[in-house]
């Protein structure tokens, strides 16, 4: 099982150094700024070329292993922007909350109530202010936090995302305290299909600077921090090269399943402790 706090990097050289991407320092930031006119220049360009999807169609909330949501005996919520919500296939169905549901169903066995709640273009602030207080607290025992890339994306700097992320990681403790919070921090940018080398490589430099502070800030608030996806190939993603394809959903899945399951003593409890000895 992967380490809660740790990252394990791919095969390129630089992320052996620098496992999941977290290097960031002032010279990151000195960096990504004299390249700005990159970013206004190719981001507008590829703001134009690229379609803006919709959500695919289907209901946000299911359950599997069970027709009955108040029997439920995993109640996930994935919350978050356009990787939440789905967006890049066609059916929600394919879409992360209900396959990460499925993973969990096959490993424990243990019924399963899933809910997505994410909106395209969603910025930790959005999502802090607009989301979470509008959502019932039900009581949710694992919450899978997919956010940062549109907070890189959108030139969100260190002060402003920890203001913004860490007044959200706030206010989910605040409303599911016993709840077992996973974030799942920006992929690497520079293999996004549909982003040219030259804006993916200044997009990665502030997408670093999103994951040092979002892990810091999660190691302070008791929150699980996943690693970046180990591997991120063109297949994953879906007609518009940015968000996730059908296969990309079912990898991310796999990926997080044992992040959110944790210590799995918590689901089966040993037969020894079961006997009426």
């Amino acid at each position: 099982m992967p380490p809660e706090t740790s990252f394990s990097g791919g095969p390129a050289s630089w992320d052996e150094l620098d496992p999941g991407g977290l290097a960031a320092s002032f010279k990151t930031g000195l960096i990504s700024w004299l390249l700005l006119p990159v970013y206004v220049w190719q981001g507008i360009a590829t703001r134009r070329r690229i379609n803006r999807l919709l959500p695919p169609v289907g209901a946000r909330s299911g359950c599997i292993g069970t027709h009955a949501p108040d029997d439920a005996e995993i109640r996930l919520l994935v919350l978050g922007d356009s990787s939440a919500a789905g967006i890049g296939v066609d059916r929600m169905e394919d879409s992360l909350a209900p396959k990460l549901a499925e993973r969990l169903y096959a490993l424990t066995g243990l019924s399963v109530l899933w809910r997505t709640a994410g909106a395209n273009s969603a910025v930790s602030a959005e999502v802090r202010d607009h989301v979470v207080p509008n959502l019932a607290p039900d009581a949710y025992s694992h919450i899978v936090l997919m956010m940062g890339t549109n907070d890189a994306k959108n030139w969100h700097g260190a002060r402003k995302f920890k203001k913004s992320f860490g007044g959200l990681l706030y206010a989910l403790r605040a409303k599911w305290p016993e709840a077992r919070i996973v974030w799942s921090p920006p992929v690497d940018l520079k293999r996004v299909p549909a982003l040219p080398p030259a804006l993916a490589y200044v997009l990665e430099l502030r997408a670093r600077i999103i994951r040092q502070r979002g892990a810091r800030l999660c190691a302070e608030r008791g929150i699980v921090v996943s690693t970046t996806l180990p591997r991120v190939e063109p297949a994953g993603f879906g007609p518009d090269g940015f968000h996730a394809s059908v296969a990309g959903y079912a990898y991310y899945a796999g990926h997080l399943v044992n992040y959110v399951l944790g210590d799995r003593t918590r689901f089966h409890a040993p037969e020894s402790m079961m006997s009426d000895s």
